[in-house]
């Protein structure tokens, strides 16, 4: 059976916290690993990549970040959190 290695994350945005700017993440997905120890993506089928915000009207790419999952219950995936513990 797969086995979820990293939890995917998209930066939607900012907020204040605190005076602090944070940033604001959404869960987009989990890179696996199968039984013969191929990685693959399983990507959420709500996500569209269009919708994320550009660092600068230049870019033409989006930035997903990778973070070890940790335990359900604890990381509330898929809300947006912290840019400190993004899950």
């Amino acid at each position: 059976m797969a086995k979820r290695v990293y939890d995917l994350a998209v930066r939607v945005g900012e907020y204040q916290k605190n005076g602090e700017t944070k940033g604001r993440f959404v869960s987009v997905g989990s890179m696996m690993v199968g039984d013969d120890g191929g990685h693959f993506i399983m990507l959420n089928r709500t996500f569209n990549p269009a919708g994320v915000p550009p660092k600068d009207l230049s870019s033409d790419s989006v930035l997903i970040g990778c973070y070890p999952p940790k335990p359900k219950g604890e990381n509330g995936a898929g809300k947006a959190t912290d840019s400190d513990v993004p899950f």
